[in-house]
């Protein structure tokens, strides 16, 4: 029997189990897979964007999902102390573009390796290629222990979940978490992507994929209505066209407002709006047009236009304008060069579903956070059950902020549960 079971060896689960071993107590951790962190492995492209270097409260307005939740938890082990925790483990770090902090080696393995190794030292029973099954529990409804798949059971005077969510299903989040929270009497917000690629019908998006658009923004519209009231999003930054829709950190922010749109209102349109030119006003584009115009009456619109788009993008844009790409510039009518001004304004892209919830980066949903309590990550519920990290209704935008709510809610839960486990 140990003090602790942990079952989950992500990031969440080896930080509470590092965490409550540091504390005293005796840790058993059950890893599905036969290695750990093995969605840690792939995260930042393989470089493991472990955390943000901004301050706290940018840290909860980038977590959408119950940012909130977390305040205690940031207030206890923020990001300075995930940063000194992997140093201290002789991974040194680096802050990059947008406060994003990475390893100095760019290896996301050096995130691993180092937290096996510690586990190693504190004696932490890990116990690879091991799926739990069900929850043990006592005669008074608490937890006190797990079966796993191969029948075999482990007693624990605490048990933490950190099981994660349902994406990346190959990495071992495959939702097992939201049965056995479910069987602790716990509710489970519907788990929907919330990073992830949006599916478009338009023929001319496939054609263009490859293409990335840096510094554009983005709106989205309810049900194609361009109104104030169905606004779902707006943002600014880079998108890329793929052979299935669009991707990139733009569409994957706006994503989780999408998923959510559609899992409410399913079946109905979403319409995109990319200005493709943000930082020039409409009056701007024109006299812009104009002068290209003025200085090479004669030249082919599809030439003309290879100053103010990527090659790829350029047929289809003529395209979606109604016009001849082989016509003279000077030809085009005013309403034709408005068409053209109005198109880089607010270039339409139909959408109609996201990519599978496999294919997120992380998941919304999961256990609804009023039943656990956000200092200790503490069932409310179940005595000595503690629920951490995505397996949580908490999720956020890319950048580090998904990872440093897994390290605090690891570091809350692990902390109290050995507080719990020692007392027995």
């Amino acid at each position: 029997m140990a003090d602790i079971l942990v079952i989950g060896g992500g990031a969440a689960g080896c930080l509470a189990a590092i965490t409550a071993a540091r504390a005293g107590a005796a840790v058993s951790l059950w890893e599905k897979n036969d290695r750990l962190g093995k969605k840690l492995s792939i995260t930042g492209k393989g470089r493991c964007n472990i955390t943000n270097a901004a301050p706290v409260d940018e840290l909860i307005q980038n977590l959408p999902g119950n940012g909130r939740f977390m305040y205690s938890a940031f207030a206890a082990f923020d990001n300075r102390a995930v940063m000194d925790f992997f140093e201290a483990l002789g991974v040194p770090l680096k802050v990059e573009r947008g406060q994003r902090v990475f390893p100095a080696s760019d290896r996301a393995q050096d995130v691993t390796q180092a937290l096996a190794a510690e586990m190693r030292r504190l004696k932490i029973n890990v116990r690879y290629n091991k799926t739990a099954r069900r929850l043990l529990f006592d005669s008074a409804g608490g937890v006190d222990g797990a079966a796993a798949a191969d029948g075999t059971k482990e007693r624990a005077a605490a048990v933490i979940l950190a099981l994660g969510g349902a994406t990346y299903q190959a990495t071992g989040s495959t939702g097992d978490g939201y049965k056995l929270a479910a069987s602790a009497g716990h509710a489970i917000v519907t788990p929907l992507p919330a990073l992830v690629p949006l599916v478009s019908p338009e023929a001319w998006v496939a054609s263009c994929a490859g293409l990335t658009l840096k510094n554009v923004e983005l709106a989205l519209y309810k049900r194609g209505e361009v109104s104030k009231k169905q606004l779902l999003y707006r943002g600014f930054g880079e998108m890329l066209f793929t052979h299935f829709g669009l991707s990139g950190p733009l569409v994957l922010t706006a994503s989780r407002a999408a998923a959510r749109f559609w899992h409410d209102a399913p079946g109905e349109l979403l319409l995109a709006l990319i200005d493709l030119k943000p930082a020039l006003s409409p009056e701007q584009l024109a006299a812009r047009l104009e002068r290209d115009i003025a200085a090479a009456p004669k030249r082919q619109l599809h030439n003309a236009l290879a100053e103010l788009l990527p090659r790829s993008l350029i047929e289809p844009f003529i395209a979606l304008a109604g016009l001849d790409g082989a016509r003279p510039v000077q030809t085009l009518s005013h309403r034709e060069r408005a068409e053209l001004l109005r198109l880089f304004k607010a270039l339409p892209v139909r959408l109609t579903a996201t990519r599978p919830l496999n294919e997120g980066i992380v998941t919304q949903g999961g256990v609804a956070v009023k039943e656990v309590q956000p200092k200790t990550f503490a069932s409310k519920l179940c005595p000595g059950l503690f629920i951490v990290g995505e397996l949580l209704d908490v999720d956020g935008f890319t950048g580090g902020y998904n990872l440093q709510a897994a390290f605090s809610s690891g570091h809350a839960a692990g902390l109290a549960a050995a507080e719990l486990a020692l007392a027995k």
